[in-house]
């Protein structure tokens, strides 16, 4: 299995290879065909440069040609590929290179073929005729016999072949840094994906205290260390919540288990006489200790997946009433003042379950109120959800606990008891319930002293 630096080195050096093999194909034929074209126009300007020097050997006065000029001007051509041949306005022949030099034309004819034979060309000579003419009137013609449709000679093949070498230089060069910049950038990607597979093995192995320092330069890199190291965070308090809970269960436990036991040992040995009201007390205990598993059965049962919740068109306004109805008695009983305000809000909700959140908070609020205290309830809406608000003046929740309370067997006060606080499972339950509707639940610390616990639920069916 191939590392990941080898991956990527190996793919950018072949991406940068291919770019750069068909960036050198296309430029070498653009090159090659405007460089053809080049040639191309270059050999019909000289042609007419022909046509036009000849034009002027002609004397109109004497009406011959001027033969030492006709002679230097085909020779010249001659060396640059052009055989001519003059004819006279009758048609008889005035200069032919051919018969004044037959061994250099076919000296020149030959390596010019075999020249662009070379190059792969399929050309070959042609003859064309010009006329020539001065002051509107035919003074003759001339033939020019050329490599068509065009012919380069060794100064144009040093040009090709140079802008060949200079385009497979650069083209070497750049595979060389082709391979650099694919090594450089393929170890700057792998190093922290490497250490991040180092730290999330750490943090597999129960290392939660490991994070890794963003810095990167590259936003998915430095997105990927962030959510490595939120992960450490969050598994690490749900590692210490899991100690947390193991010994607040053992202390649950403990307690009533603790005081059963010896009032049962008491009687048993005959120190105590088992009286109605020492079985009572056991009987307490007992009872205690029921509660705690129902509370905890009744958490698992709302946070499994195969929570079934009984969806109808409920009131919250209304609800809220019918409960606080019911706890009308533990409110009068610490004397404290209870307000509720708030014009009917239709959600779609499990009636039962939700009388639960509602009744849970309430309860909170009661006991963690001290008497002659106040108690108010608000029921609102937005456009999506149903909301209400239980607000209470008792002895609130600290800003670094916030967080924490809806954690199973949280106390904010470490202090109480089950007696005064209960196992610290009814917020767990209320924000497991909310969370099962599509909602949220949210606490908060009231300037004026107290808490404020907010429910949103959402007007419709929740679409997961």
């Amino acid at each position: 299995m191939k590392s990941l630096r080898k991956q990527l080195s190996l793919s950018i050096f072949l991406v940068l290879f291919l770019t750069i093999f068909l960036i050198g194909l296309l430029s070498n034929w653009l090159i090659n065909r405007e460089f053809e074209k080049y040639i191309t126009q270059l050999g019909v300007e000289r042609r007419e440069n022909l046509v036009e020097e000849l034009n002027g050997q002609y004397d109109g006065f004497k009406r011959n040609w001027k033969l030492d000029y006709v002679h230097a001007i085909g020779m010249n051509a001659l060396y640059d590929g052009y055989i001519v041949k003059l004819y006279d306005l009758g048609g008889n022949v005035v200069w032919d290179a051919q018969n004044h030099d037959m061994s250099l034309c076919g000296k020149i004819m030959n390596e010019i073929s075999v020249r662009m034979e070379e190059r792969g060309s399929k050309g070959g000579f042609v003859d064309h005729t010009y006329d020539l003419s001065q002051n509107g009137r035919k003074t003759g013609s001339v033939s020019i016999k050329y490599y068509g449709p065009f012919f380069m000679n060794e100064a144009d093949f040093d040009f090709i072949n140079v802008m060949n070498k200079v385009l497979g230089f650069i083209g070497i060069l750049s595979g060389i840094c082709s391979v650099a910049v694919g090594c450089f950038l393929a170890r700057r990607i792998s190093r922290p994906v490497t250490k991040t597979a180092y730290i999330a093995k750490q943090i597999s192995e129960g290392n939660y205290n490991i994070r890794f320092e963003p810095g990167t330069r590259i936003k998915e890199l430095d997105d990927l260390a962030a959510a490595i190291n939120q992960l450490s965070d969050a598994l690490g308090r749900q590692e210490n919540l899991r100690k947390q809970l193991t010994a607040d269960v053992a202390h649950e436990l403990r307690t009533p288990l603790t005081s059963l036991s010896s009032h049962l040992e008491a009687m048993m040995e005959g120190l105590w006489d088992p009286t109605p009201e020492r079985l009572y007390s056991c009987f307490e205990e007992v009872k205690r200790l029921g509660t705690l598993v129902a509370d905890l059965e009744q958490l698992a049962r709302i946070e499994s997946e195969n929570l079934t919740l009984k969806k109808s068109r409920i009131d919250l306004t209304g609800l809220v009433k019918i409960v606080s109805d019911t706890m009308n008695g533990e409110i009068q009983k610490k004397n404290h003042s209870f307000e509720m305000e708030g014009n009917p809000v239709f959600v779609e909700a499990d009636k039962d379950r939700i009388s639960q959140v509602v009744a849970n908070l309430l309860s909170n609020a009661v006991k963690y109120t001290p008497k002659g205290g106040s108690i108010k309830v608000l029921v609102s809406e937005t456009p999506q959800y149903g909301i209400v608000k239980v607000l209470d003046n008792g002895i609130g929740i600290e800003e670094e606990e916030l967080p924490l309370i809806f954690e199973r067997f949280y106390r904010s006060d470490k202090s109480r008891d089950r007696r005064t606080g209960g196992a610290g499972i009814g917020l767990a339950i209320v924000k497991s319930i909310v969370a099962a509707h599509g909602g949220t639940v949210t606490a908060e610390r009231r300037r004026e002293g107290g808490s404020c616990f907010t429910v949103s639920l959402p007007k419709g069916p929740v679409v997961h």
